[in-house]
C-alpha cells in the first residue's frame, strides 16, 4: 500500500509551491487540488449558498479519489491540502460564514467520516505555518483566478487548523515555520525528507 503525506496550512502559505519543489527532487505521486479543473469552483465563486454544498462533496470525494490511486501503489504520494482539511477547515469556514446549514455541515461531516473508514488517515501531515500578516501578502501576490477562501476568511481558517490539528492522533503532525524559508524552501523540503526516511 502507498504511503500519504498531506501539506497543509492556511491559503496563500505555499502548500502547493512546497509540494511542486518536492517533487522536482523525489520521486513522490503528485496529488493537487486542481481548484480551475473542479466543476462547480466557478459557480461556487459566484453564487456561494447555492453551490457550498455541491462543491464541498465534489472535494471530499476528489480528495478521496486521489488518496486511493495512491493507496493502491507501491509508492509515496503527496496532496496539498487535502481530504481533512477540506472538511476540518472549508466545511466548518462555510457553515461559520452561513453557506452550508447546519444540515448540510451534518452530510459533509457523515461523507467525511465515511470517507475516512474506507481509507486509512494520512502517513504524515506538514502543517506549514507563518505570522497571519505574511499569509496575507502571500495571498494577495499568488493572484489565482478562482479561490475558496477571500482574505476575510484567513484569521478564521487559522483558529479551525488550529482546532483540527491539535486534536489529531491517527496521523504524526510536524510543524514548518515557512516565513523563514527562502523560495527553494530548501530548509522545510530537508526536514521532510529527514522525517520520510525516518519514519515511511
Amino acid at each position: 500500500m502507498g504511503k500519504l503525506i498531506t501539506i497543509v496550512g492556511n491559503s496563500g502559505v505555499g502548500k502547493t509551491t512546497l509540494v511542486e519543489k518536492i517533487c522536482e527532487l523525489t520521486p513522490l505521486i503528485k496529488e493537487l487540488e486542481k481548484l480551475v479543473e473542479r466543476p462547480f469552483q466557478e459557480l461556487f465563486s459566484q453564487d456561494h449558498r447555492r453551490y457550498a454544498l455541491t462543491n464541498q462533496i465534489d472535494f471530499l470525494l476528489f480528495r478521496a479519489e486521489q488518496e486511493l490511486v495512491i493507496r493502491k501503489g507501491d509508492a509515496t504520494g503527496i496532496q496539498d491540502g487535502g481530504l481533512d482539511e477540506d472538511f476540518n477547515v472549508f466545511s466548518r469556514l462555510f457553515w461559520q460564514r452561513g453557506y452550508l446549514n447546519r444540515s448540510e455541515l451534518d452530510l459533509c461531516e457523515r461523507m467525511y467520516f465515511f470517507l475516512r473508514e474506507i481509507l486509512p488517515p494520512p502517513d504524515l501531515i506538514v502543517w506549514l505555518q507563518a505570522p497571519l500578516s505574511v499569509i496575507v501578502e502571500r495571498y494577495k501576490r499568488r493572484g489565482r483566478s478562482l479561490e475558496i477562501a477571500t482574505l476575510e476568511d484567513l484569521k478564521a481558517m487559522e483558529v479551525l487548523l488550529e482546532e483540527w490539528l491539535s486534536e489529531v492522533k491517527l496521523s504524526p503532525v510536524i510543524s514548518i515555520d515557512t516565513s523563514v524559508e527562502d523560495r527553494s524552501y530548501s530548509k522545510s523540503i530537508e526536514k521532510i525528507l529527514d522525517h520520510l526516511q525516518s519514519n515511511l
